[in-house]
């Protein structure tokens, strides 16, 4: 199936082969001093080859590797890959391609942009979650610690090329992290989205090639209308608050197990559909069965009355709070967000609680 490439922000998303017949082209017009390609280990392994087949270039190409995973989205990666690039004599005419998932695009794409005041760069995301999320919208940056997404910046690829062929070497489990983030497009944006995505069963890797250039299309037009994060885009960190503060918390301890972002994110809409009909009336029956989809696909973390207070202490860093306040995204229903929701103590307790006796 042929998909018309997406304009997003200063960038366009193109779809399979097509995005290499436009990066082709970007290559031989702008003709960069060298080109330098960021992978992690597994894509190194699994991605980088299939990708350099498609590139028609004589330009020097340098690879560059970082290990995988959200420990390693550190300001001391991107010295590692600072100094990389000045010993691999990198210039203001090189570009760097991110070839991997979300860590490999936020954290190049921080990259590029702050290397001499900033190097173009394009993404290439190799996982689900990247596809529809993370490399899309201009965000780039890395963890403060444990802290996700306390540095970065806002700055556009010149291009995204989204190729689900990379997808057939990715684990189920992240596949299953990923369509976290599709599921929430459909509870941010409408019912009959939600209906399409919510029944993995149902679903092949074919399938998946129109449901992410919705997803894509589902991103790219709230980020149109608010690229800055001002009012609407926060919709788009539904479930994210709690979400980022149970990966956060269970990232400090070693004596717990870490989750996928899309695991945390899970049990984040678990807890704001609650928060949602104790404050604004969200339907409870859809509540319900909202709640019991997504827990049929995440299952439960485990969680004591112990770990609540240390997350909700983890929530005063969130990128959305303003003037000491916690600001939540809540629903009304489907497509009905309100934005700046402040939530009492006692409110998220019960949250959890709910969460737990599932």
């Amino acid at each position: 199936m042929k998909f018309d490439p997406i304009a997003s922000g200063n960038s366009i998303v193109y779809f399979e082969n097509e995005g290499y017949t436009a990066l082709n082209s970007y290559l031989k017009e702008e003709k960069p001093s060298k080109i330098f390609v960021l992978v992690d280990s597994n894509t190194l392994q699994d991605c980088l080859p299939i990708f350099l087949a498609k590139l028609e270039t004589e330009i020097v190409i340098e690879t560059i590797e970082i290990e995988p995973g959200e420990s390693f989205k550190t300001i001391d990666t991107c010295v590692g890959v600072w100094n990389a690039l000045s010993e691999l004599n990198a210039d203001r005419k090189s570009i760097i391609l991110n070839l991997g998932g979300g860590v490999v695009t936020d954290l190049g794409g921080f990259v590029a942009s702050t290397f001499k005041r900033g190097i173009p760069y394009i993404n290439i995301p190799t996982s689900l979650l990247a596809m529809v999320d993370a490399s899309v919208g201009g965000k780039t940056g890395v963890d403060l610690g444990v802290l996700k997404n306390q540095i970065g910046v806002i700055s556009h690829s010149e291009m995204v090329i989204v190729d689900t062929n990379y997808l057939k070497t990715l684990p189920g489990k992240q596949m299953r992290s990923g369509h976290a983030e599709i599921l929430k497009h459909g509870l941010i944006t409408s019912k009959s989205y939600w209906d399409k995505c919510s029944d993995l069963k149902n679903l092949t890797l074919e399938s998946y090639d129109a449901i992410i250039y919705e997803s894509v299309q589902i991103k790219n037009n709230v980020v149109t209308k608010d690229p800055k994060e001002k009012g609407l885009r926060k919709t788009l960190n539904f479930g994210h608050t709690l979400g980022h503060a149970i990966e956060s918390y269970l990232l400090e301890h070693n004596t717990k197990d870490a989750v996928l972002h899309g695991e945390a994110v899970a049990a984040g809409m678990i807890l704001a559909l609650h928060l949602s009909e104790a404050e604004y009336e969200f339907p409870s029956q859809e509540k319900e069965e909202i709640c019991n989809t997504l827990l049929s696909i995440y299952g439960k973390i485990s969680l004591n009355h112990e770990d609540y207070q240390h997350i909700i202490e983890l929530l005063k860093f969130d990128k959305k709070n303003t003037h000491g306040k916690i600001n939540f995204i809540l629903l009304k229903g489907f497509g009905e967000a309100v934005l700046d929701c402040q939530i009492s103590n006692e409110r998220l307790l019960e949250a959890f609680n709910y969460y737990k006796n599932l």
